[in-house]
């Protein structure tokens, strides 16, 4: 089968991670990289390349011709930079969330459909075989459900400076929370039908209109709710951090994470995905209202680490072009939880419930 030829745009956490997993599978070529600062040349040390490296991302496209496109950058040029590539003809690969505006993302997908190429967005928890199994516990416990989750990050140096840069464009319940809201409509086949959310701007190293803490809560027509927490920066606490709960009237799923929820992880990309262990918990209580069954635990410590679930992502890209695999469920549910994550963005900065229906 013929390699697919890929450039990558961004050449930063994930964009290197993505790079790094194209690079070792055989069907994919590496054609250029392309970023406005030295990242591209520092991946390229670091996997012992020189495949070709571009300022320009319009003047990479024309030149190298690919056929996909690997996008990694801000969200703010998520949009254009897709439609370019759809337009030239390339398949996308595209990290979360889609795009910075509901109508962008529309207009994105709009794009992949016109062009017939394939649009992968990077819900990397879906091919997380632990989050896999904490969903399809989680739709076990009957209805309605109960989310709790959130991830605060106590980030410095390095992760402070991409934090501020993100933040130039979207807040964390955005950027992060369309994760764990995708998380939460997986679990439940209910309909998003209002959100709330509140937020504080703790610091006057980013934009005056955005916050670098928030909290979202959100009604489905089925009873169900869910709050999601997520904040940014060099204050923020590392007490209780990393929750990701799910309770129902049969019991309640946990995600039990001692290590990845450990003093000093916040702020680490590679825990953001580890779950460790698994806790099942069964509500059925017997005549003496004690409870019939012990609690389950699924140890997960063999799960794969941040770049192996990176290479889990690209593998799908390329089943999905190669096998010509139907995405319109996934580039729905990815607009459908960006469209709830705008909405709560939206209730932060006007203190307004926001109807749904």
């Amino acid at each position: 089968m013929e390699q697919i030829r890929v450039l990558v745009v961004g050449c930063g956490n994930m964009g290197a991670s993505h790079a790094t997993a194209y690079h070792h599978d055989a069907g994919f070529e590496v054609v250029g990289l392309v970023s406005r600062g030295t990242s591209k040349d520092v991946l390229n040390a670091k996997l012992g390349t020189n495949y070709p490296t571009f300022e320009d991302y319009s003047e990479a496209l024309a030149r190298v011709q690919p056929d996909a496109v690997c996008i990694s950058t801000y969200p703010d040029t998520h949009e254009s930079y897709a439609i370019m590539a759809f337009d030239a003809g390339a398949h996308v690969f595209i990290e979360k969330p889609l795009a910075d505006t509901v109508l962008g993302a529309t207009r994105v997908i709009d794009a992949a459909k016109r062009s017939g190429k394939k649009l992968v967005v990077g819900y990397i928890l879906r091919h997380h075989p632990s989050w896999i199994k904490f969903v399809e516990l989680g739709k076990t416990l009957g209805s309605p459900l109960v989310f709790r989750m959130n991830l605060n990050q106590q980030s410095q140096g390095y992760m402070w400076d991409v934090h501020k840069n993100l933040m130039n464009s979207l807040s964390p319940i955005v950027d992060c929370g369309v994760h764990y809201i995708d998380v939460m409509c997986q679990m439940t086949t209910a309909n998003p039908v209002q959100v709330t959310a509140i937020g504080a701007r703790l610091t006057d190293e980013i934009p005056a209109d955005n916050y670098n803490y928030g909290q979202l809560q959100i009604r489905f027509d089925d009873g169900s709710v869910g709050w999601y927490e997520a904040g940014w920066g060099p204050m923020m606490s590392e007490t209780a951090f990393f929750v990701k709960d799910v309770i129902g009237p049969k019991g309640s799923v946990s995600i039990v994470a001692k290590e990845a929820s450990a003093a000093g992880k916040s702020d680490s990309v590679a825990a953001h995905t580890q779950t460790e262990s698994i806790r099942l918990h069964h509500a059925a209580l017997d005549g003496d209202n004690k409870f019939i069954r012990a609690d389950e635990w699924f140890d997960l410590t063999d799960e794969p680490d941040h770049q192996a679930l990176c290479d889990r992502e690209q593998a799908f890209f390329l089943h999905a072009i190669k096998h010509d695999i139907d995405l319109s469920k996934s580039m729905d549910d990815a607009l459908n939880s960006l469209r709830i994550a705008i909405a709560c963005d939206e209730s932060v900065k006007t203190g307004a419930v926001v109807s749904l229906r």
